[in-house]
């Protein structure tokens, strides 16, 4: 059974989750703007081009700090989105809900600080999507 909160609720742990990271990371973040949506608006999904099987539980959209270059400047913040439904959707617990979150802005925060998805892959953060399709080849 999917876990249900109020949108100021979601928020909370949205808010909790940044408040553990280490002091290191957080002064890292810089210009980016942390925001929990309902659900990913046809855009945002678009944008993320997933596969059919997958689902959006957050979104970076911005340029890396990695990417940014003396240029930078004089422009509107960068943007993490948390997908409030579809986290609930896929949680049956409190303690899960509370670990998914954490892994979504963390997983999503990574996107900012430059680390994609291969390299959290590679680094032990995320489960290879296709692992088991290549194993069963």
């Amino acid at each position: 059974m999917a876990m249900r909160l109020s949108h100021r609720a979601f928020e909370r742990l949205v808010a909790d989750a940044l408040d553990m990271l280490p002091d290191a990371i957080l002064r890292m973040l810089d210009n980016v703007a942390v925001v929990v949506a309902d659900e990913p608006t046809p855009h945002q999904i678009a944008r993320a081009r997933l596969e059919d099987h997958m689902t959006l539980l957050g979104l970076y959209e911005g340029i890396p700090l990695t990417e940014r270059t003396s240029a930078y400047g004089s422009v509107l913040p960068d943007k993490v989105t948390i997908f409030q439904r579809a986290l609930e959707e896929m949680c049956d617990t409190p303690e899960e809900l509370v670990a998914q979150v954490r892994h979504t802005v963390v997983h999503e925060l990574a996107h900012h600080l430059g680390i994609s998805d291969a390299r959290l892959i590679a680094l032990g953060y995320e489960d290879d999507p296709y692992a088991d399709a290549e194993e069963s080849a």
